[in-house]
């Protein structure tokens, strides 16, 4: 089964969870359903109900800031799952773009997917220094933006909740 944009009282994105649980939440009067998928319901013995593809809770939760999590995984996925520098999807690994040696930090901003060949040819040197240059500054992608472009899950239906596509939420 496919899964559920969630949205704040304000519209705001919150999460994605499962169409189970948004059923259960808009079957309950705690959501309502603001898109539902058109080819797909779902069904009891007796009735058929629309499949929600976009909640939005009907109080508003108090979150604190909430980030993506920088993990080796959702480096890849923001970076393609290519080498920044050749563009390859083979061996791929981690590359501090300033080395570590040097005073470089792992950090969104520092941390670029490269595969093996291009790590080991880059060394312990700036891309600049090798020769090398980065199809992709490294960036921190912001909830939004990681559920919007990276995150394989967005359905057509999110993208009027989840604003257009530029860095403009970074």
């Amino acid at each position: 089964m496919g899964k559920v944009l969630v949205l704040n009282q304000d519209y705001s994105a919150l999460s994605v969870c499962t169409v189970p649980k948004a059923f259960l939440l808009v079957y309950m009067n705690k959501a309502e359903m603001l898109a539902e998928s058109p080819r797909h319901f779902l069904r009891t013995v007796s009735n058929e109900y629309p499949m929600p593809v976009v909640i939005r809770l009907n109080h508003y939760i108090h979150l604190p800031y909430r980030g993506v999590v920088m993990t080796r995984h959702n480096i890849f996925r923001r970076d393609g799952n290519r080498c920044q520098y050749c563009g390859t999807h083979d061996h791929l690994t981690l590359d501090h773009v300033m080395p570590k040696s040097r005073g470089g930090k792992t950090t969104w901003d520092n941390l670029a997917t490269a595969c093996k060949r291009c790590n080991s040819r880059k060394g312990d040197l700036t891309p600049e220094e090798a020769g090398m240059h980065l199809k992709q500054s490294p960036f921190r992608p912001s909830f939004l933006m990681f559920i919007r472009d990276f995150s394989g899950l967005a359905a057509d239906e999110w993208m009027p909740y989840l604003g257009a596509k530029d860095r403009a939420y970074q």
